[in-house]
């Protein structure tokens, strides 16, 4: 479970991480990055899957609960390249990221954290 310290969670934080516009896609998945950091606060993530993207909740939570292991993994690992550089990121799975293996979702998700 990633700890904590490094959810986003508040309505307002999303929006304003929403308002810059910076994102990226790959693989299924987007990724909204918010303002650069000129303080040494823990970087805050948040995991969002839209009931577009399926009606069932227990898909749309499977996704949110890989995309979330895969950063805690890469987090683990001091894998994230630049994103230690912004306030807030938003990671968004897509009907393209439904049927995909932890494997590809964690490689989406390295190339998201390495191209920003």
């Amino acid at each position: 479970m990633l700890p904590k310290q490094y959810r986003l969670k508040k309505r307002s934080a999303f929006k304003a991480t929403y308002r810059i516009k910076h994102s990226s896609h790959s693989g299924g998945v987007t990724l909204f990055a918010g303002l650069e950091k000129k303080e040494d606060f823990p970087t805050k993530v948040g995991f969002v899957v839209s009931k577009k993207v399926h009606k069932r909740a227990v898909k749309r939570n499977r996704l949110k609960r890989l995309m979330r292991e895969a950063y805690r993994l890469l987090l683990k690992e001091n894998d994230l390249g630049n994103s230690q550089k912004y306030i807030s990121l938003i990671f968004i799975g897509s009907e393209n990221a439904l049927g995909k293996t932890f494997a590809e979702i964690k490689n989406s998700i390295k190339k998201l954290l390495e191209r920003i």
